[in-house]
């Protein structure tokens, strides 16, 4: 079999996934796909349907507008390398909206953030914007919203560490900061993290972050370096994120994937998770919820 359509269910619509599952075969067979097999990877949750023919996503959207689906060739499935946005990506917050609550000015800054996600605000602006707002706030306010506010996303841990166990290479590229990076890469189980760092003064913050900022271009940077590093195939590499920021990384991977995402991400992407948690995009990769490590 040449492709592959996953289908995953929306867990609060599972009643519908089989009738689902029957309107993608009818409409694979309408389109020219031929010798339709099903795979489940987790019954009655996720399914592979293999088929010969090459079917792109638009001929199949507005059947499964109901299910998170990724349609791609079977071969090099299974990524080498994966690149991550950090925040409402790995973790479910914004780290600069959650400091700038303690500053008692998160409606303020999280309209910027609401915009620079959705490619309304250059980034670099929109960030060096914000961090000033932060300025003066006490160094020991980011070890409150780590410990108080940060929560890692479904299935953040069980996809970095199946990914790892089968040999892949794991990178936490962040728009952030790396006081959070280093955390979340540590307790998720990344092998690398880079993001912005803070500059303080006296046990406060400056207002200001390290130059240059990690923006769009380095996420973009960041993959392409890996692959020269990791002497890999382009179609081996995958990204995910949710915002602009992570545009140009989620184009230019093997599986670029838009996780419960701004409009703009979910326009670039070759998959989209709205639905679903992150195992969701484990199941894209072909694995069964019996090879799933962690979590």
């Amino acid at each position: 079999m040449k492709s592959v359509l996953t289908l995953v269910a929306n867990p609060e619509d599972l009643p519908s996934f089989s009738n689902t599952i029957a309107a993608a075969e009818a409409r694979l067979q309408e389109v020219g796909a031929t010798k339709i097999e099903k795979n489940w990877l987790c019954e009655n949750k996720a399914i592979d349907l293999r088929f010969d023919g090459d079917v792109p996503a638009s001929r199949l959207q507005d059947t499964l507008i109901t299910v998170d689906w990724c349609v791609q060739p079977v071969l090099m499935r299974r990524k080498k390398l994966l690149l991550a946005d950090m925040d409402s990506t790995i973790i479910t917050v914004e780290c600069i909206d959650e400091l700038a609550d303690f500053a008692g000015i998160k409606d303020q800054v999280s309209e910027i953030t609401e915009k620079a996600m959705r490619g309304e605000l250059d980034f670099d602006e929109a960030f060096k914007s914000r961090v000033a707002m932060l300025k003066g706030l006490k160094e020991e306010v980011l070890d409150q919203t780590f410990s108080e506010r940060v929560t890692l996303m479904p299935g953040a841990k069980t996809l970095i560490q199946t990914m790892k166990a089968n040999g892949a290479y794991t990178a936490l590229v962040s728009g952030g900061f790396t006081y959070f990076t280093g955390r979340v890469r540590e307790v998720v189980g990344f092998d690398m993290h880079e993001s912005n760092e803070l500059l303080f003064e006296n046990g406060a913050l400056t207002g200001k972050a390290a130059e240059p900022i990690l923006n769009s271009s380095a996420k973009l940077a960041n993959l392409n370096r890996l692959l020269v590093e990791k002497n890999l195939d382009r179609k081996e590499s995958a990204a995910i994120g949710d915002g602009a920021n992570d545009i140009p990384m989620i184009e230019a991977a093997g599986l670029g994937v838009a996780y419960h995402a701004k409009p703009k991400a979910q326009e670039a992407a070759d998959a989209t998770i709205r639905f679903g948690d992150l195992t969701t995009m484990l199941y894209y990769q072909g694995y069964s919820e019996t090879d799933f490590v962690g979590g």
